[in-house]
């Protein structure tokens, strides 16, 4: 998961907002273990600085505009990349 982690946040958020104990419950059933605190947190902060999430004052994270426009721009990346992979 080493370096599509946060690709697979913006994923899990584009739909509806999430805490972090949901994020990492999503990405334990795509990744088969729960990731740690570790390893969550860092890249919501990262994202976050990033302005590419933004957190209410529950801590639920949702996609900003600027996160939309990231994600569509990476899922063009990603398919160009692996078009081939069946």
């Amino acid at each position: 998961m080493k370096g599509f982690l946060s690709f697979l946040i913006l994923w899990i958020l584009r739909d509806s907002p999430k805490n972090g104990q949901e994020i990492a419950k999503e990405l334990e059933k795509r990744k088969g273990s729960k990731p740690s605190p570790g390893t969550i947190y860092p890249a919501l902060k990262e994202l976050k600085e990033a302005k590419l999430i933004g957190a209410d004052k529950n801590k639920s994270y949702t996609l900003t505009k600027r996160g939309k426009e990231e994600l569509k721009q990476a899922k063009e990346y990603f398919c160009c990349v692996f078009y081939d992979v069946k």
